[in-house]
């Protein structure tokens, strides 16, 4: 009784080791893309707010009042990325990260939609029947 044994399936394995491999990393790449849309979104529910604070100039900003739970004593926030900071230090290196930079200038760009933009684009506007002519 020599050679190998019957139920060896190393030919197999090998083929759907690849495989595998292969489908990890096109689905990483895929989830890595998609990831980073997702991140941009995750914690984007005050755009409204935001946009109406970066308006404002600075000498008008209240200081932010001290909370104990939060990272710094909440002194230390972001306010694009809507994140609180440890110290000083920390908040301006992500100053400088290019996840800070797209926010901003995605911040920085059109204004948020509002009522009256979406009202106009369901043609429920303000009616529009020309000028008065005579009145009698």
């Amino acid at each position: 009784m020599g050679g190998k044994c019957p139920h060896r399936r190393v030919k197999k394995r090998r083929y759907s080791h690849k495989t595998a491999r292969r489908t990890k990393f096109l689905y990483c790449s895929y989830y890595c893309y998609f990831s980073f849309e997702f991140s941009l979104t995750k914690n984007r529910l005050r755009d409204d707010m935001v946009y109406d604070e970066l308006k404002k100039p600075d000498e008008v900003k209240k200081p932010l009042p001290v909370d104990e739970d939060l990272p710094g004593m909440g002194q230390y926030y972001c306010v694009h990325c809507d994140r609180y900071f440890a110290n000083v230090t920390v908040r301006d290196e992500h100053f400088k990260t290019k996840r800070h930079k797209k926010r901003l200038k995605l911040m920085m760009g059109p204004a948020p939609h509002t009522q009256l933009d979406a009202d106009l684009a369901g043609g429920m506007g303000m009616p529009d029947n020309g000028p008065k002519l005579m009145s009698m």
